[in-house]
C-alpha cells in the first residue's frame, strides 16, 4: 500500500441523501462541470483498438439506516474478472435504448434486480478500461423490498456496503506496482462485514469499481 486519503473530508450525512443525489445529478444533466478524478485505469493494452461501449449500474438501496451500495462479487472460473468485485453491467447490445438500459438489463441478467424497482437518477463521466471498454456508470436508487435471484455461472453472491463508508477517503487506500516497465496506481477500499450469509467477511474493493466510486465521491464533495 502507498498510502490513504484520510485527510481528506468524507461526504456529509446530508448529501447522501436520495433528494440530495438527485439534486447533484439533476445538475450535472443541465451541464454543471465536472472533471472526474479518475477517467480510466490507464494506458490501454491495445490503444489501437476501438474501444467497446458499455454500463454498469450503481445500485444505492434506500435502508433504514441509509443508503448502501449493492455490489456482486464475480464467480472464481470466469475468464475476466474472476473473484473481483464489481457492479452489475456488462457489454452495450443492439437493442439497447442507451446507457441506462443496458445497465439496467445487465442488473436483471446478473443478479435479478427488477428495473421497476429502481430509479434512474443520472449517469457518471465514462471510463475506460485497460481492456478498451468504455464503461458508463449509471446510478439508480433502489427501493425495497426486492428479490434477487443471481445468475450463478457469473456472480458467486450479492452484498450491501454503507453509501457513507465508501463516501469517506479514510476509507480509500492507494497502490502502485510495476507493470510492462512503468508504474500503475490504484485504489481499494477494503471492506469487513456481513456477506450475503449474514456471516462476517473481508471484501476487496478495487480497480475500475473503486474508481468509478471514487469519482462518484468527488462529484458529491464538489456539490
Amino acid at each position: 500500500m502507498a498510502g490513504h486519503d484520510a485527510h481528506l473530508p468524507a461526504i456529509p450525512d446530508e448529501r447522501l441523501s436520495a433528494p440530495a443525489l438527485r439534486a447533484r445529478f439533476a445538475g450535472l444533466a443541465a451541464g454543471e462541470p465536472f472533471r472526474p478524478e479518475m477517467p480510466g485505469d490507464g494506458r490501454r493494452f491495445e490503444p489501437e483498438r476501438e474501444t467497446s461501449p458499455a454500463a454498469v449500474l450503481v445500485p444505492l438501496v434506500q435502508r433504514p439506516t441509509g443508503l448502501s451500495v449493492l455490489l456482486t462479487r464475480r464467480t472464481d472460473h470466469l475468464r475476466d474478472h474472476a473473484g473481483q468485485i464489481s457492479f452489475p453491467g456488462g457489454r452495450a447490445e443492439p437493442g439497447d435504448a442507451g446507457a441506462a438500459d443496458t445497465a439496467l438489463r445487465e442488473a436483471e441478467e446478473e443478479v435479478g434486480l427488477a428495473r421497476d424497482r429502481v430509479e434512474v437518477v443520472g449517469e457518471l463521466p465514462v471510463y475506460t478500461t485497460v481492456t478498451s471498454y468504455a464503461v458508463t456508470p449509471v446510478v439508480g436508487l433502489v427501493e425495497p423490498p426486492f428479490a434477487l435471484t443471481l445468475d450463478t455461472f457469473e456472480v458467486a453472491e450479492a452484498f450491501e456496503v454503507p453509501l457513507a463508508f465508501l463516501m469517506s477517503p479514510a476509507h480509500h487506500r492507494r497502490h502502485v506496482f510495476t507493470f510492462e516497465g512503468g508504474q500503475r496506481q490504484f485504489l481499494s477500499m477494503p471492506w469487513h462485514g456481513p456477506g450475503s450469509d449474514g456471516q462476517p467477511r473481508e471484501y476487496f474493493i478495487w480497480g475500475a469499481t473503486a474508481a468509478m466510486l471514487r469519482n462518484l465521491y468527488r462529484l458529491l464533495a464538489a456539490g
